[in-house]
């Protein structure tokens, strides 16, 4: 079946002289039929809808519908002056949702400072505690701060013992604890149950117990093929400490790889990863940033906590300092100027690290 269309002329314009001598009559009645007209789908001058009012001719096409952008620059100039731009106030003012997105600065990382009353505090303290003391004596021994300039080296290489046992704890430590920590996450419940047990029982163990226990548990030596190996006992202070590292690290990774959305998980499925690629390609980089800032905490623990070692006889700063202060004839006006000092060195490493790590939480809560 064919319908066949008619095409409906423009209606010709009429004459002006015409248009004046029906004046009024002509208005009154496109008012009263404005009503019908618009539901009849005609304008209100009789005329269909679409078709321009018979005293108006039809604008030019390239007015209706502005095709360069020259032309639809200047419509929207138009608009905007008259107060009908889109996504503005009423006061013509852009609303604030449409405005460029601006990336927040970053505050440019700085190193920590001491203030200076900290510094003058705690130097006085020294020097009130051994001139007191000194005062006593009657000058006749040396004060306590040319004693510690004296042995100062002794106590220093000390200290940087203590810093290689905390070093090599975190590196054992770590290394098994992410193993311990993927095991937990895994799909074996053997295997789960095992690094689960391991980790809660290395974790809530006091860390002497586990420091005395690596020391009297771990034989001095080995022998291998014949060969007498010394197993001397530093390493295992290094060991004993490593175990809580290990628990604490496990535990690092679980709370990391629980804290990402599933949605990583099913979305690595979707695109036909395996489980082992979708680990180590998409869930582990993510939980590197929220590692880390834990993982810098407990270094700076594990540091504090290798004076431990002078317990057992390790030659650390605070065995020097034991010695030092018998060397000095045991002299009660230096024990805590000697003590103090091995009290500078550690808060001196561990404070910038703990600066360092306050300014990454920051840094990775500004960036999910």
């Amino acid at each position: 079946m064919t319908v066949a269309y008619e095409p409906v002329p423009f209606p010709a314009r009429e004459p002006d002289s015409l248009s004046r001598l029906r004046g009024r009559g002509r208005e009154g009645a496109v008012q009263q039929s404005d009503a019908d007209g618009v539901a009849r789908g005609q304008g209100g001058d009789g005329s269909r809808a679409g078709i321009f009012p018979l005293s108006d001719p039809p604008p030019h096409r390239s007015r209706m519908f502005p095709t360069s952008a020259r032309q639809q620059s200047e419509l929207g100039n138009s608009r905007v002056r008259a107060g009908e731009g889109v996504g503005r106030t009423r006061e013509g003012r852009p609303l604030a949702v449409l405005l460029p997105y601006k990336t927040p600065e970053r505050a440019p990382w700085r190193w920590p400072r001491l203030r200076l009353t900290h510094m003058v505090g705690l130097a006085g303290l020294i020097l009130l505690v051994g001139g007191s003391a000194f005062a006593q004596q009657g000058g006749a021994r040396l004060p306590a701060l040319e004693v510690i300039w004296k042995w100062s080296p002794l106590l220093l290489s000390g200290f940087g013992f203590n810093i290689l046992m905390s070093v090599l704890a975190m590196v054992l430590g770590t290394a098994a604890g992410v193993g311990l920590g993927l095991l937990q996450i895994g799909e074996n419940k053997v295997l789960r149950g095992f690094a689960w047990s391991a980790t809660q029982f290395f974790r809530n163990a006091p860390w002497l117990v586990l420091l005395f226990f690596a020391m009297f548990m771990i034989p001095f030596q080995f022998r291998v093929f014949g060969t007498t190996v010394p197993f001397p006992d530093w390493v295992k202070a290094v060991i004993g400490f490593s175990l809580p590292v290990m628990a604490n690290m496990s535990e690092i990774v679980r709370g990391a790889v629980a804290s990402l959305p599933s949605g990583q998980w099913e979305a690595a499925e979707s695109l036909a990863f395996s489980r082992r690629q979708t680990l180590w390609m998409i869930i582990l980089p993510q939980c590197v940033k929220r590692m880390l800032p834990p993982w810098m905490n407990l270094y700076s623990l594990i540091t504090m906590a290798t004076v431990q070692a002078s317990i057992v006889g390790v030659s650390e700063m605070l065995t020097l300092t034991a010695q030092v202060h018998a060397a000095e004839g045991g002299r009660p006006d230096l024990l805590a100027p000697l003590y103090g000092f091995a009290m500078l060195c550690f808060f001196v490493y561990c404070y910038p690290i703990e600066r360092f790590t306050l300014y990454l939480e920051r840094r990775f809560q500004l960036n999910q």
